[in-house]
């Protein structure tokens, strides 16, 4: 009969131990299967512990099935598998690295957020938590809060001329999730189009979703209509207002064009009106979406950069034929963002907060790209570059004259310190047209910092 030695058992309760001892028995060998275990009472007297004790262990060998009883025999070993011997020792996980600190970041794609209004924002939170606690608890429609819905359309209405109805808005966490959505709605036999040089994620999100996604080459006005029918794309997701990485603007034919494209081929458009808020010059560009007699066009927005990249709340504007597959297809999913977010947005916009933010934000980015343009312009190297913008969005294009690959460039840059993207990443497919010029992200960009900044590029532009 085995014995254990149960002084060694520590804090752990005795039958645990005994379980424990048994357990490892039979795991190595010791205890072979179909072998009979002692009797509870002969167990009990050979370890002098209590019939109480052995009958504990045995009944949670037997619960984790490593015991079995045959009755009026006792109990008997279970075929279990042993454990293999042990295998050359797995490496360590390599250590998680911060983020570096870099002395310059032109390519990060961040707004300022030091001047949101976080008083007001944490006003309308207690609010929220007071007057609408019960509602916070209950499950939010699967298109988003009514009361969001309503402030959105109110917004849309009021500030880009779009004439919609709540019941057409999705909300959802992020632009990326909706695109998930869209991807699942339109189905894997529709064809996707998208803006090359693009925002890489849409060409990443479409892909992973298993949908055919083909990069349409930009001309000087955006996507050209016949490229996206020698393309047999079903689906074009573009940004007309203020195009990402480019700036550019696509005027009023090419916009045209593009809905008779929708309307003769029963295509879709997707117009993700990235950045459309922060415009200097003139007035606002109408959406596409509010020229579109036919119901072709999905509007899409988010509150990342306008508010906060934190604040993953975005929002598209379904035609009614596709709202109605929506309900019909994909009303089971529950909506991605919490309650108590879309009670406080909601109260942001009906209250006039977010216009008021939009207005303070546009006065200092105008002020901050002002001063960012001028000190390029004056800068040691002002012979050597051209600036390309529009007088909207967070970025401009700089190109810079040099024979150097932009590779070369870049880690000759990181080496010092400095962050720099250029177009030439945002090409799915390569040209030497894209060379040579940098995304410059100046949101976070303040004029203190800028003589540092000039005199940093000025060392990695140095010949």
């Amino acid at each position: 009969m085995r014995t254990y030695t149960l002084e060694n058992r520590g804090a752990a309760p005795l039958y645990e131990y005994l379980y424990r001892c048994i357990r490892e028995d039979i795991l190595d060998g010791t205890l072979a299967a179909g072998e009979r275990l002692p009797s509870k009472r002969a167990l009990a007297e050979h370890l002098h512990i209590s019939v109480m004790t052995v009958e504990g262990a045995y009944q949670q060998l037997e619960a984790e099935g490593y015991v079995y009883t045959r009755p009026k025999r006792g109990f008997f070993v279970a075929e279990v598998e042993r454990p293999r011997p042990a295998a050359a020792p797995v490496p360590p996980l390599p250590e998680v690295r911060e983020a570096p600190a870099w002395r310059l970041d032109l390519k990060s794609n961040r707004v300022d957020v030091s001047r949101f209004p976080v008083a007001t924002w944490a006003r309308l939170t207690r609010q929220a938590l007071t007057e609408d606690r019960e509602s916070l608890l209950r499950p939010v429609p699967h298109q988003g809060l009514p009361a969001l819905r309503q402030a959105i359309a109110r917004d849309l209405r009021e500030y880009k001329g779009m004439a919609v109805s709540p019941e057409q808005i999705v909300v959802g966490a992020g632009a990326e999730y909706l695109y998930l959505l869209l991807a699942q709605l339109l189905g894997r036999a529709a064809v996707f189009a998208v803006e090359d040089p693009g925002y890489p994620k849409i060409r990443q999100v479409y892909g992973k979703c298993g949908a055919v996604c083909r990069p349409v080459p930009l001309d000087g006005q955006g996507i050209p209509p016949e490229a996206l029918t020698a393309a047999g794309a079903t689906v074009v997701h573009l940004s007309p207002a203020h195009h990402y990485p480019t700036g550019l603007v696509t005027p009023i034919g090419r916009r045209q064009a593009l809905l008779r494209w929708a309307e003769q081929t029963d295509g879709v458009i997707i117009e993700d009106d990235y950045d459309s808020e922060f415009r200097f010059t003139g007035r606002p560009i109408p959406t596409l979406q509010s020229i579109d007699p036919a119901g072709r066009v999905v509007y899409m927005n988010t509150f990342s950069q306008t508010i906060s990249p934190s604040m993953r709340v975005g929002f598209m504007v379904l035609p009614p034929r596709l709202l109605d597959r929506y309900r019909r297809e994909l009303d089971f999913y529950s909506c991605t963002v919490p309650a108590l977010d879309q009670h406080v947005l909601a109260r942001f916009l009906d209250r006039g907060h977010y216009e008021q933010h939009l207005a303070r934000m546009r006065k200092e980015y105008r002020t901050r790209r002002d001063a960012v343009l001028a000190a390029f312009r004056s800068s040691s190297f002002r012979d050597r570059i051209a600036i390309s913008e529009q007088g909207a969005g967070l970025h401009f294009l700089l190109r810079l004259d040099t024979t150097e690959p932009d590779d070369a460039l870049r880690d000759r840059a990181a080496a010092r310190g400095v962050r720099l993207g250029f177009l030439s990443e945002y090409a799915a497919i390569p040209s030497p047209a894209y060379a040579h010029t940098l995304v410059v992200n100046y949101a976070g960009l303040s004029p203190s910092a800028l003589p540092d900044a000039m005199a940093a590029l000025a060392e990695v532009f140095a010949s």
